[in-house]
């Protein structure tokens, strides 16, 4: 197997963290005590999912809101390594990768962030161990030692701020254990991908518990580049987590968590529709495919592409955060502050061909740098009265260089974005009857964002400004409990995303002078039953939900006072969606698991009068004006698929006298028809696919050691993690392109893991 630098890297660390246990297990006795918030929940019984979806340590089964939730075993069952894999675990979510990490997005119930501009915040939000993520690109990372991901579908503004108005990813890492123990896993697949990792974990003294895990990972990619011989479209990065519990008095606990990774990922766009005689490249009679693509052959599984540039990212990100918890004497006053810092350069063979007359590329670099801080009063969960106030800081600037050309499309900027977040929040739980509990949350926000724009392509023009807004959003619920196991619950509840500025290339005076987008904003409606039959064997939860979105932020059609128009971010209309979740997991003996969700979805624009045609829309097809635009009232929103269904099956039997168990490992997703695009273009609409993975071999009975064989997408189904119409580089006529998903073909492997 061949070892990188950054494997290196991995071994040092993970030979450090030895030492460390070797120098300090003999002197350990015991391990610090339970984090508080997790204290709280500490009766519960041993199959009992416990989630801090309301910011306490609760039940999911007590949660008054759609909460999946995702072991990190059932991640690795299911071949989930990777932050855009959890598409197919959970319903209602899509995770849609891009070339461009600020043009990636997080999609649920339909609703997620559509447009380019680096201060645009997302629909959905994510957290890692209560802090957040405010630079998205960010979360698209390693998914390494994940104690479990909890899935928040619908408006989490309340509690969770503006950048949570469709939803909630909250990512928990594990903690330090009691005794020491230490975990190596390692995984290689047919197609070259390579993992090695490592944990090691537990009490340094009395009071001070430490868990540092490393993780490698090496894929060359399934894109071939016949220009250099080349494979592309993989990664390799190395990540590093770490975390101190101390506990220097009975009522206090300090947590203080690293992380820390350095990657590269490369690219490869391959054209699979259309590029006929007449895709000249930017209409050059001279230059058909067989010039600037020699030796691809067009087609929907084609995985070859001819780049004479290389194409991909390099980035490097370093987290720091502080947790305190004080038990005041019943209540739990917690803080939590973090610092972020991430960086990445990203270059693009932007014509897409390995010609050199036109040879033009694009690229440059992201920073972000993000401060936080929230302290909250938590009340104990056991008392009819329960209460959770907080209070939040943040303080996060974003800045973007980029340059494109020298060919055509020439940019050359820079760009900053800044905000500053301070709220106030709270909820109230009030069982006011035996069982019947009135649940109210508050928050109340002030924000402040900045932007400067410096345009070297256009004269050396600057433009800056501010802007603020406050707002509230808020949230109501009823629920109650017909048996310990039976719950109804019904909830209202508010979102917002933040205004911001137009920070893309062509930004200009007219831009400037329209000020900043204005808030997008929600309003949901959530009924929900849940269940648990055959001593909690068999769980079945039931979500219904209707949501509305008003000033959605995407691109659109501006009109100036002036009477110009110009293509820009815009608040372009309205969206209500509406649906149905249905969660199932089983428990057949000790042996057998089974779990299985479906969410159908009813997604609607309801205005949208001035939206962007797709390239090639006539006006027979809707496209009309000057300039040109389509009016998309009753269309679907991109990413908003009207089914999606998941199902996973782990069977574990005993094997007569041997001294291990069988291992058998079925995961299945399916998804049907969705556009990748919000203007409708027929050319980035996906079929309906199902993708099945497959897995056996062993494990030791204490859960010890584990052997496996897998496939996955185990039928060859090739499917497309986006979607791309080129016909404005090929001569105007029909030219799509794909970026094809990890599992794009079938691909064989073996995992293995030990604890001691």
């Amino acid at each position: 197997m061949r070892i990188t630098n950054r494997g290196a890297i991995a071994m040092r660390l993970l030979a450090g963290a030895a030492f460390v246990f070797a120098a300090s297990a003999a002197n350990a006795q015991t391990a610090p005590a339970q984090p508080a918030d997790q204290a709280q929940a500490s009766d519960s019984r041993d199959d009992d999912i416990i989630v801090t979806a309301q910011k306490r340590a609760e039940n999911v089964q007590d949660v008054p809101q759609a909460v999946q939730v995702v072991s990190g075993a059932q991640l690795e069952a299911r071949g989930i390594r990777d932050f855009t894999d959890l598409t197919k675990v959970a319903p209602s979510l899509i995770v849609r990768p891009s070339d461009q990490p600020v043009n990636a997005s997080i999609s649920i119930r339909g609703i997620g962030t559509f447009a380019f501009s680096i201060g645009v915040e997302p629909s959905v939000a994510v957290q890692v161990d209560d802090v957040p993520v405010t630079f998205q690109a960010r979360a698209f990372a390693d998914l390494s030692d994940v104690e479990r991901i909890e899935v928040l579908r619908g408006p989490q503004s309340t509690l969770y701020g503006k950048s949570a108005s469709a939803g909630l990813i909250n990512i928990v890492t594990l903690a330090p254990t009691k005794e020491w123990t230490g975990k190596v896993n390692a995984l290689a697949t047919t197609d070259r991908e390579y993992t090695i990792g490592g944990t090691i974990a537990g009490p340094l003294s009395d009071t001070l518990g430490v868990r540092v895990s490393v993780n490698h990972d090496d894929f060359r990619g399934n894109v071939h580049n016949l220009f250099n011989d080349e494979w592309v479209n993989g990664r390799r990065f190395t990540s590093a987590k770490g975390k101190l519990v101390w506990d220097p008095v009975s009522n206090v606990t300090a947590t203080v968590g690293l992380n820390y990774i350095d990657g590269s990922t490369s690219f490869g766009r391959p054209y699979i529709r259309g590029f006929g005689a007449t895709a000249y490249l930017r209409g050059n009679v001279a230059q058909p495919l067989s010039v600037y693509a020699p030796g691809v052959v067009v087609g929907p599984e084609n995985q070859d592409i001819s780049n004479n540039a290389p194409a991909g990212t390099n980035y490097n990100g370093f987290g720091q955060s502080l947790k305190l918890e004080v038990d005041v004497g019943g209540p739990t006053l917690v803080s939590v502050t973090s610092h972020d810092r991430y960086t990445l350069d990203d270059f693009l063979d932007q014509d897409d061909t390995s010609v050199t007359t036109p040879d033009n590329r694009q690229g440059g670099r992201f920073k972000s740098r993000a401060w936080t801080q929230e302290v909250r009063l938590v009340s104990p969960s056991d008392q009819p009265f329960r209460y959770t106030l907080g209070a939040y800081y943040a303080d996060v600037t974003y800045s973007r260089r980029f340059t494109r050309g020298p060919a055509f499309s020439q940019a050359n900027w820079y760009g900053t974005s800044g905000s500053t977040q301070a709220a106030a929040f709270g909820q109230l739980d009030w069982e006011f009857l035996t069982d019947t509990t009135a649940t109210g949350g508050l928050r109340y926000q002030h924000e402040k964002v900045n932007y400067t724009f410096l345009d070297y392509q256009n004269g050396n023009a600057f433009f800056s400004g501010n802007a603020t807004d406050d707002f509230v959003t808020y949230r109501l619920g009823l629920q109650h409990k017909f048996t310990e196991d039976v719950m109804l619950y019904g909830s209202y509840s508010t979102g917002h995303k933040g205004q911001t500025y137009d920070l893309t290339t062509g930004f200009n005076a007219q831009r400037a002078s329209g000020g900043p987008v204005q808030p997008e904003t929600s309003r949901s409606w959530e009924a929900g039953l849940r269940t648990q039959f055959l001593d909690h064997r068999l769980t079945m939860n039931l979500t219904a939900f209707t949501a509305n979105y008003r000033n959605f932020q995407a691109q659109g059609i501006e009109t100036f006072p002036d009477g110009t128009v110009n293509y820009r971010l815009a608040n372009v209309g309205t969206i209500r969606s509406r649906g149905v979740e249905f969660e199932l997991a089983g428990r057949v003996g000790e042996d057998l698991r089974l779990g299985g969700s479906a969410a159908y979805l009813d997604a609607r624009i309801t205005s949208f009068p001035f939206a962007q045609c797709w390239p090639g829309q006539t006006a027979a097809q809707g496209c009309t004006g000057s300039p040109t635009f389509q009016n998309l009232a009753g269309a679907r929103p991109a990413q908003s698929p009207e089914w999606k269904l998941a199902a996973n099956l782990d069977y574990s039997p005993t094997l007569g006298s041997l001294p291990f168990k069988g291992l058998f490992q079925a995961a299945y997703s399916y998804q049907s028809a969705m556009n990748f695009s919000l203007s409708q273009d027929p050319e980035t609409i996906h079929k309906a696919f199902g993708i099945m993975n497959l897995a056996i071999g062993i494990r030791s009975p204490d859960g010890k050691y584990e052997v496996a064989a897998f496939v996955n997408n185990a039928f060859d189904v090739q499917y497309y993690a986006n979607l791309i119409n080129s016909r404005g580089t090929y001569n105007n006529v029909q030219a799509t392109q794909a970026q094809l998903p990890r599992d794009f073909r079938r691909y064989a492997g073996l995992r293995a893991s030990f604890s001691f």
